[in-house]
């Protein structure tokens, strides 16, 4: 049982690191047969009106993209919120975010996780969380987010969708620790570059979740699950301009008014100094992998061979193991109006 800080029952600590993982995906005891549990069964169960379990792994509070991303899996009625857990170190300052945002929400209900790395240092929404206490979310949130993942996959009746939008050292200590966790979860991420690289480029890119620490997605790619990902071939071009970024900027949804509030202090803590309001979105990479969890419909998917290099390149290679990756659009703007639709709610 994962430990949890309580309002009247503050417990620290630090949480053991660390991990050394292999890629050799041929050599898994069920690497020919199919995954136990993929899209096809989570659509299918979303089609008969099943709300799909999920937990949120992100690295919220360096790019803006994760918050957008927490605000539109709150608007996704197909999906049940079991867990949100900050990835990529500095693990206090992004719990607060997580807790601040869920409470805004009224979604206190959700547990926060504190990932691996249990410090905290400044970061570029830190203004929006000055004076939050964590010690006084009304809901639960776990010292060790990596226990908590077990956790909450190992208890879930049905399969858990893991919407992993970070690094994911989180992921891969889990694994670590427990690898049966894959028998009953699928992985749904934000990683990599197959065809075109940042802003459509046609050379590819170390995309940043994986450079970071490409031995976490090797874990994650080694691992007895099923892989689907939207890498920057499709989520690298995802931005909001005139009236549907007006429409989200000037809705009055407390939770998409508190996405405003971090987006301005986001750009302002970038630029150093004070900024005339946004009238366009930074690149909504996250946003994408919600979507992910939800449908495909509107994104050719592909079943690649991948590996991960030790330089954060995701390249397609005969000895990598299968991925399914949203490679283009079949239409970016209906996936704009629906990604506003669901913000705003209309």
């Amino acid at each position: 049982m994962p430990r949890n800080w309580k309002r009247r029952d503050f417990v620290s600590g630090l949480l053991m690191g660390g991990f050394a993982g292999s890629l050799a995906w041929n050599c898994l005891g069920r690497a020919e047969n199919k995954p136990r549990f993929g899209a096809e069964a989570a659509f299918s169960a979303i089609r008969s009106g099943r709300k799909i379990p999920v937990i949120l792994d992100t690295d919220i509070g360096d790019d803006i993209d994760d918050t957008w991303a927490l605000t539109l899996l709150l608007k996704c009625p197909e999906l049940d919120v079991r867990l949100v857990v900050g990835d990529n170190r500095n693990a206090v300052y992004r719990g607060k975010l997580i807790a601040k945002l869920l409470e805004v929400a009224g979604r206190t209900d959700i547990p926060v996780g504190l990932g691996v790395g249990l410090e905290e240092r400044p970061g570029r929404q830190s203004r929006w969380v000055a004076d939050y206490d964590l010690k006084k979310y009304p809901g639960t949130v776990y010292e060790d987010g990596v226990a908590a993942i077990i956790e909450t996959i190992r208890k879930s009746k049905f399969p858990v969708t893991m919407i992993c939008i970070g690094p994911v050292q989180n992921i891969a200590e889990a694994l670590k620790r427990d690898p049966g966790i894959t028998q009953n979860a699928r992985f749904v991420g934000m990683h990599g570059s197959i065809y075109k690289g940042y802003g459509g480029s046609t050379e590819i890119s170390a995309e940043y979740n994986v450079r970071v620490d490409p031995k976490a997605l090797q874990a994650v790619f080694a691992a007895d699950w099923e892989v689907t990902i939207t890498p920057l071939d499709t989520c690298g071009l995802v931005h909001l301009t005139g009236e549907k970024f007006r429409r989200v900027y000037e809705c009055t949804d407390k939770s998409v008014q508190a996405l405003m509030e971090n987006y301005q202090i986001w750009r302002e803590e970038g630029e150093k100094k004070k900024l005339p309001p946004p009238d366009r979105s930074s690149t909504l990479y996250d946003t994408v992998a919600v979507y992910l969890a939800v449908e495909e419909q509107l994104v050719e998917m592909e079943t690649l061979s991948l590996v991960v290099t030790d330089d954060g390149f995701t390249r397609i290679d005969a000895s990598g193991r299968p991925v399914r990756a949203a490679v283009r659009w079949k239409n970016m703007e209906l996936y704009e109006n629906w990604l506003v639709q669901r913000l705003v709610g209309q």
